[in-house]
């Protein structure tokens, strides 16, 4: 039922003008009350009326222009800041597009029948009617997953056999992506009531980054470990060490080792030699267990740890991002293995975990531990298997930068040199107030 009703209203959005809905509802109301033509004359203003509509359907007919058309999009935007681009309209016929209003179509935001069924009530219903209400859960549901906003385009005319460009504008509400999927062209009649449309299909997807934050001046805890395997072992599986030069043949050198097109060139066995490698290592973890009440402290954590992502110069350490989705992610960025935009996309897409607990997490935090030098953790709550956690880092040397965004008027736990709180709504000014020394 809310899926029919959001799909007469999107009819009528589209199809008719302001002045156009403005004269339909007086046409409407003409009716009603001109029921009794004995007794009114209000029928004459509703004949009037539907002739006006009647002439403007017909003028809105036959529009079927011949176009191509092209988007030229970044690939990645952030979220909250205007998302300008280019888009090219080309005429492929002999006469000219005069008038034409360009507007954005993006994935359908409408939930199916099932995830309305399975959605509970929207996280800002408290009383039982709120809770209850079909149409509250509806809107609730579109508003999470309508990513971006845009206006139509000023009128514009296409010269025959000519191309256009003009610029237009989104504005990405949240992270995640924005999914474009037509283009629509429009046209009003000459009365100016109703518009006739042509909907260009033309799918394509920008990943929207999270918010980011200012940061103090933070120097990153710990020092340079050995890293068995080097930077190819960091970002990959395997047992292979940094290249370092070729030399002659020793014995007890693996023959893995071996050289074999030195050994043709020089006619006497040659190896590679790898050195071992000692740099920095750090840990950026994000907490994703928490229930629907904590979707802003959620948003407020990847943003921090987005900051931290973006901040850290992972050009003589390495970075890894560690957070549970659907399963354990560790994305390892710096020294060439990644750049430090693929921390900041794999958090675009971040969720809140749905099943298993924070142990998940624990455990694959724990089990890196022996590389890290240091590790920064972005939690949603402060508990028991949270303290247990940060206490197992410290007792093995990792030194512990730890965050935790709590609810405004929340209780908050006690700070130290290592941990510090920050409030949901006002990041900023509490990350810009932080010093924290471990």
């Amino acid at each position: 039922m809310l899926t029919a009703i959001s799909a007469v209203n999107r009819f009528f959005l589209r199809r008719f003008t302001l002045a156009g809905r403005i004269v339909l509802v007086a046409a409407a109301v003409a009716a009603v009350f001109g029921l009794d033509t004995e007794r009114s004359m209000t029928y004459q203003a509703f004949a009037l009326l539907a002739a006006f509509l009647a002439v403007g359907w017909v003028g809105s007919l036959g529009f079927r222009p011949a176009v191509r058309v092209a988007r030229m999009l970044p690939r990645t935007v952030t979220a909250g800041e205007p998302l300008v681009y280019r888009i090219s309209i080309e005429n492929a016929t002999a006469h000219p597009l005069d008038g034409l209003v360009i507007s954005e179509n993006f994935a359908d935001p409408r939930p199916s029948l099932r995830e309305f069924r399975d959605a509970g009530p929207p996280p800002d219903a408290r009383s039982v009617l709120q809770r209850m209400s079909g149409y509250r859960r509806w809107r609730w549901l579109v508003s999470a997953r309508e990513n971006a906003a845009a206006r139509p385009s000023a009128s514009v005319d296409v010269p025959p056999r000519g191309k256009l460009e003009l610029s237009a504008e989104v504005l990405p509400r949240r992270r995640g992506q924005v999914r474009f999927a037509s283009l629509t062209l429009a046209r009003s009649d000459p009365l100016g009531m109703v518009q006739s449309c042509r909907d260009v299909e033309c799918p394509e997807t920008v990943v929207v980054l999270p918010r980011r934050y200012r940061l103090p001046e933070i120097a990153l805890p710990g020092a340079r470990r050995y890293q068995h395997g080097g930077v190819v072992l960091a970002g990959s599986v395997g047992d292979s060490e940094e290249f370092l030069a070729l030399r002659e043949y020793r014995p007890g050198d693996p023959l893995q080792r071996m050289h074999w097109k030195s050994f043709a060139r020089a006619g006497k066995p040659i190896v590679k030699e790898y050195q071992d490698e000692f740099f920095e290592r750090h840990a950026l973890v994000l907490d994703t267990f928490g229930g629907p009440a904590c979707a802003e402290r959620f948003e407020e954590a990847v943003s921090v740890a987005a900051s931290f992502a973006a901040t850290i110069d992972t050009r003589e350490c390495l970075l890894d991002l560690m957070f549970v989705g659907e399963r354990p992610y560790c994305i390892t960025a710096g020294r060439g293995l990644a750049p430090a935009a693929r921390l900041l996309e794999a958090l675009a897409g971040a969720r809140l975990s749905k099943h298993g607990a924070f142990e998940q997490l624990a455990r694959a935090v724990l089990a890196g531990r022996a590389a890290h030098a240091g590790a920064i953790l972005v939690f949603l709550d402060w508990d028991d298997a949270r303290a247990d956690l940060v206490q197992r880092m410290r007792a093995a040397g990792v030194a512990v930068l730890a965050w935790i965004v709590v609810d405004p008027g929340a209780p908050r736990p006690a700070e130290s040199a290592w941990l510090r709180v920050l409030e949901a709504g006002r990041v900023q000014q509490d990350l810009a107030r932080a010093r924290p020394h471990p």
